[in-house]
């Protein structure tokens, strides 16, 4: 029986699954495994208004979020690791008012996301007790219970059925919309392998109503078969596959290539005020108009010198000396 291919144009998958007001989260870690080519995608054709359940963010929630497309953003810690301590746009928006922002432990950020794949109702913890994630609210109750998607409450404190007496706090489970993932591979039918660690990726993909893979490679899906200890994400979790090379650049895709430390240099110093950050997007996304465009204004030479070395994991040369 042959499998119906889940296999779109960048274009396409954008348009038919990330819709205005959507509940979104990404896969990656702050430079690693960014899905940055989606959000350039996003950016072009203007979906926003998003209830953003971030994680470990960097400058891909920074752009959506300097280009004003991002209403509520849930966070535990959002910057370009080495780079930038805080991202500026991220950071200007907040003192500005210009945004709402939630702040949890990213302890309890990556137990919600878990507890949202397992389809939990809510969560209890003991993490964030005695700090200040508990004593204040980010989002204030008025504000959250003007928005669908937010739960009315940071979290509420409850007894602990199994020891009368103990309190441990509750939160909500993120109800999420759509889960974008970059990985390594996928296949048509929409099975994915994550190399190197897998982050919060597979409990947003499970967790998700739609999710968006995409990938360094297409391969077959029976090839994906030949190893399946080797897979991460199962097909039937996967509404779209994108065959998307270099589609975490600037940030790096474990076994393939680095971060690219130079482009974040440019980003942070661009990003320090709104005009600069707008005249970066406009030169990097929207001026470059695809993908494919924008691998071909960072030029092949500066590709090729990011593959990572077998050995080492990271991009470098290596002389031999000759005796």
């Amino acid at each position: 029986m042959m499998s119906q291919s889940k296999v779109y144009s960048l274009h396409d998958a954008i348009e038919k699954f990330v819709k205005s007001g959507d509940h979104i989260s990404f896969g990656g870690f702050t430079t690693n495994r960014k899905p940055y080519a989606a959000v350039h995608e996003i950016l072009r054709q203007g979906q926003g208004d998003f209830i953003v359940e971030a994680g470990p963010a960097g400058g891909d929630w920074d752009m959506l979020i300097g280009a004003g497309r991002v209403k509520a953003y849930i966070n535990c810690y959002t910057a370009n690791s080495g780079v930038t301590n805080v991202s500026r746009r991220f950071r200007s928006a907040v003192e500005k008012g210009e945004i709402l922002m939630e702040d949890y432990s990213q302890d309890v950020v990556m137990l919600m996301l878990h507890a949202a794949s397992l389809g939990l109702p809510y969560l209890p913890v003991r993490l964030m007790m005695g700090t200040g994630l508990t004593d204040y609210w980010g989002i204030s109750k008025e504000d959250r219970e003007k928005i669908d998607k937010l739960p009315n409450d940071k979290f509420v404190y409850v007894d602990n059925p199994f020891n009368p007496g103990e309190r441990v706090v509750a939160v909500p489970v993120p109800q999420i919309d759509t889960a974008i993932i970059h990985v390594q591979k996928a296949s048509p039918d929409g099975t994915c392998s994550i190399e190197g660690d897998e982050f919060h990726d597979i409990d947003i993909a499970v967790a998700s109503k739609h999710c968006i893979v995409t990938c360094e490679e297409l391969v077959s899906n029976e090839q994906i078969r030949r190893e399946p200890c080797k897979n991460s994400i199962p097909s039937f979790v996967v509404d779209a596959v994108v065959h998307v090379p270099y589609g975490a650049h600037p940030s790096q895709c474990y076994n393939y290539y680095d971060y690219d430390n130079p482009y974040f240099k440019d980003y942070d110093k661009a990003s320090k005020t709104q005009e600069d950050f707008e005249a970066f997007l406009k030169e990097w996304v929207y001026d470059t108009g695809s993908h494919e465009n924008y691998l071909n204004k960072l030029g092949a030479t500066r590709l090729i010198k990011l593959k990572t070395v077998p050995g080492y994991g990271y991009a470098t040369e290596i002389c031999k000396e000759v005796k």
